[in-house]
């Protein structure tokens, strides 16, 4: 095939590809996260974005140009589909100053929530939270509402969309959405991925009464005037529900499907993997207790055990881990880009969900958990046994849940797995996963976009 050819070839593809696109409706998402920012945060929007067009929607992003990314994680942008719409631009936050009060330096990262790799918070830690969670509502986004509303106005009157999706956290998104739909009347959907109030660390940003006020009147305006709530757990819309949202729909956190055969442990150790950030409020403390509890009475298992920590860890993990003399069976790495964390899924012998100990633990059901079911590697969860997380590992057979005070039964079903370990039988039946492919759950979406605009 010539050059000529080829390039008239590629032509017709792009000039077909874009009358089709033109006949699709519209929806015009408002996203802090997006590639090549990295974290679980991005994946959602990302994977919608990415099969929505199957379903007859075409997504329009808008998203910072500079934001203050948590990681940056390049694989991500394979992801986004050709000829996508992406609205880029400029945010101002309060980094800066935060980093200053903290002892930061300028080019670290932003922690995950309040998690910190110090012991004890000083007052310049104390001074910069109030200041950042009083003065700065709903978060430190809240600058770029006004903006982004004033920008986004203009571009629909010129790019009229069909529907406004904004996702949050961080709430100001929402916010914006809220704003774009009283000044343009196009309908407006507010997607929850963390709850707003209930989030598992709100008790901790030192909240004036005032701004804990203010927090809970923009929740309400959102939950009250949004035309649709959508949430990713069970519990989470039943709590939005009991606040007056009249219609909610949950519509989990997904995977992308991978072969049966993708699932192929590396016997060389007993591997236990947590992927993901482990703050203070999702330390197991009863699962460091039973590993070390097995060490000492169990030589074979102690010759065989690692502990593979993905992410960053809070110093109250580090305590747990150095008390109860587990820090040689450990192996950490802070940060591995998700194009990567497949196969080390796949590879590992247990993976290890540890579920926030806060009140909204019920309800808690991250990207990490399903990620973790098209592994097919067994899942040792911690966490509430009637919460969503521990429902779906039931109807599912992937795994088990502990309580977060539960020694006992949690040693003696790691003995369990790694007795079929030894004899090279830790293997597992997911059943009905498929429910939860991102590609069947932008299916589902796409329906509800359609009744929405109907």
């Amino acid at each position: 095939m010539n050059r000529g050819f080829m390039a008239l070839f590629i032509c017709i593809i792009s000039v077909t590809l874009s009358k089709v696109l033109s006949f699709m409706p519209t929806v015009l998402i408002i996203t802090y996260y997006w590639p090549p920012s990295g974290g679980s945060a991005v994946l959602r929007w990302l994977k919608f974005a990415k099969y929505l067009r199957m379903y007859g929607w075409e997504p329009v992003i808008y998203t910072p140009s500079n934001p203050e990314p948590q990681e940056i994680d390049d694989s991500l942008i394979k992801d986004i589909p050709p000829g996508l719409e992406i609205i880029k631009r400029p945010i101002t936050e309060p980094y800066s100053l935060y980093k200053w009060l903290t002892g930061k330096k300028q080019h670290e990262r932003m922690g995950v929530a309040l998690m910190t790799n110090r012991k004890k918070q000083g007052l310049a830690g104390k001074i910069a939270l109030w200041i950042r969670s009083n003065l700065f509502i709903p978060d430190p986004r809240m600058l770029w509402i006004t903006p982004s509303v004033k920008y986004l106005a203009k571009y629909l009157a010129k790019h009229p969309a069909n529907l406004i999706i904004s996702t949050g956290p961080p709430h100001s998104m929402h916010l914006i959405g809220r704003r774009l739909k009283n000044k343009t009347g196009i309908k407006w959907v507010a997607d929850f991925r963390d709850p707003w109030t209930n989030i598992d660390f709100y008790q901790e940003l030192m909240l004036a009464r005032w701004a804990d006020r203010r927090h809970r009147k923009l929740e309400q305006r959102v939950l009250n005037e949004a035309d649709h709530i959508i949430t990713v757990s069970p519990g989470m819309t039943s709590e939005f529900r009991l606040k007056g949202a009249g219609h909610v729909t949950t519509l989990t956190n997904g995977f992308d499907e991978l072969p049966a055969e993708a699932s192929k442990p590396d016997n060389a150790k007993f591997s236990i993997t947590h992927l993901g950030s482990l703050p203070k409020s999702r330390n197991p403390e009863n699962l460091w207790r039973a590993l070390s509890e097995l060490i000492r009475r169990h030589e074979p298992f102690a010759t065989a055990l690692e502990i593979k920590l993905i992410g960053k860890c809070d110093a109250a993990v580090d305590d747990s881990l150095q008390r109860y003399e587990l820090q040689q069976y450990v192996t950490r790495t802070a940060f591995v880009p998700h194009l990567e964390t497949t196969a080390i899924l796949c590879n590992s012998s247990v993976l290890l969900l540890s579920i926030n100990n806060t009140p909204n633990a019920k309800g808690i059901l991250t990207n990490k958990f399903f990620e973790y079911l098209s592994a097919r590697r067994p899942v040792i969860a911690i966490g509430p046994p009637d919460g969503d997380a521990a429902t779906i590992l039931r109807e599912t057979s992937a795994g088990k849940i502990f309580g977060y005070n539960e020694v006992e039964p949690l040693k003696a079903y790691i003995l369990e797995l790694f007795n079929l370990y030894s004899h090279n039988k830790l293997f597992i039946n997911s059943d009905g996963i498929e429910q939860y492919s991102r590609q069947n759950l932008s299916k589902q979406l796409s329906e509800l976009l359609n009744r929405i605009v109907s």
